[in-house]
C-alpha cells in the first residue's frame, strides 16, 4: 500500500470498486508522508514493497531514495496492479518501479532475487491474509543480511471517536467480526513485533503511524469519509453473515455522514508500525 489487496488464501473485505479504489488513492494521500518519515530511506539500492496496490507509495520510495533504487512492487489483484502501471505513465513514473503480478504468500521472484532486498516492505496486507507469518516468511528470505524488513498494519481495536455518533459501536464491532468470518485477523498489528521475532529479525525497533484528526482542519473529512468508506466497503459480508440488519447498517452509515459535520468532532486512529533488521551470517 501500499495499500493491499486480497490474497489467495484470504479475502480482500473492502472489493475492488472505483469508490474503493478511490477510498485507496486518497488514503495514500494522507499517510504516505507520515510512512515516509517514519521509513527515512537512505542508501537502499533494492526495495521490494508487497501489495503495492495503486502504486503510489511504492514510486514515493523510488523517487525519495537518493539512489534511485530498483524497486519492485508486487500486487496480486489485477485491476489495482492496472491502475498502479496506469498512474505511474500519467505522472511520468514508469521509469521508477517495476510492477509484477504475484501473491504475498509465495513470491514471484527470480532465483537470483531472493536475498536480495535492501529493504522490503508489506503495509496494510497482513490483517487481509489468513497465515501471516507465511508472508513474514517469504518478506525475510527476500531480504539480504543486514536488510530491513518494515511492516505497517492494523489492529482495529484502537480506534476512537468523539462524541459518540448513534450506533458506530454496533457497526464498528460488527466490521471486526467481518474479519473473522473470513479468516482475516482484524488486530494484527499487535502482532508485528512477535511475527519479526519467528521470522529470525533482530533489532525490531516498534512505534505507531498516527492518522486520526479533528474538525476545524483541512483533512479532517478525507480521514472521517475513510473510516465511512472502510465499514461501507464491508457491507455485502456483514450483511451475508448477519451481524448487523441491513437498515440497522445503513442508519448507522448515514449517522456517520451526519457526525463528520459536527464542529467539535474528533477521530483517533493509529497504524502500528515494526521494523527489523536480518542478521548478517
Amino acid at each position: 500500500m501500499s495499500t493491499a489487496s486480497h490474497q489467495s488464501d484470504s479475502h480482500y473485505i473492502h472489493g475492488t470498486s472505483p469508490e474503493e479504489q478511490a477510498r485507496l488513492s486518497l488514503l495514500n494521500d494522507l499517510l504516505n508522508k507520515a510512512c515516509l518519515k517514519e521509513m527515512q530511506l537512505e542508501k537502499e539500492q533494492r526495495i521490494l514493497d508487497i501489495g503495492s496496490g495503486l502504486g503510489q507509495f511504492t514510486r514515493l520510495m523510488a523517487k525519495t531514495n537518493s539512489q534511485r533504487p530498483f524497486v519492485l512492487g508486487i500486487e496480486r489483484d489485477p485491476q489495482q496492479l492496472r491502475q498502479a502501471i496506469d498512474f505511474a505513465h500519467a505522472s511520468n513514473e514508469q521509469e521508477l518501479v517495476v510492477f509484477r503480478q504475484g501473491d504475498a504468500t509465495q513470491l514471484p521472484l527470480q532465483n537470483e532475487e531472493w536475498d536480495s532486498f535492501d529493504l522490503v516492505h508489506a503495509r496494510f496486507v497482513l490483517e487481509h491474509v489468513r497465515e501471516p507469518s507465511q508472508v513474514v516468511q517469504q518478506m525475510a528470505a527476500a531480504c539480504k543480511p543486514g536488510g530491513r524488513l518494515v511492516l505497517a498494519d492494523d489492529d482495529h481495536d484502537i480506534f476512537r471517536l468523539y462524541p459518540e455518533c448513534p450506533g458506530f459501536n454496533e457497526l464498528w464491532q460488527a466490521y471486526i467480526r467481518s474479519y473473522d468470518r473470513l479468516g482475516n485477523d482484524p488486530y494484527v498489528g499487535r502482532r508485528l513485533v512477535q511475527l519479526l521475532h519467528e521470522s529470525g529479525m533482530h533489532k525490531i525497533r516498534n512505534t505507531f503511524i498516527f492518522f486520526g484528526d479533528c474538525a476545524g482542519n483541512a483533512t479532517f473529512e478525507a480521514f472521517a469519509d475513510n473510516i465511512i468508506g472502510v465499514v461501507y466497503g464491508a457491507k455485502s459480508v456483514i450483511i451475508e453473515h448477519q451481524l448487523l440488519s441491513a437498515s440497522f447498517f445503513d442508519q448507522g452509515i448515514a449517522a456517520m455522514h451526519q457526525w463528520k459535520k459536527r464542529k467539535d468532532a474528533a477521530l483517533w486512529y493509529a497504524m502500528h508500525w515494526a521494523e527489523a533488521y536480518k542478521p548478517i551470517k
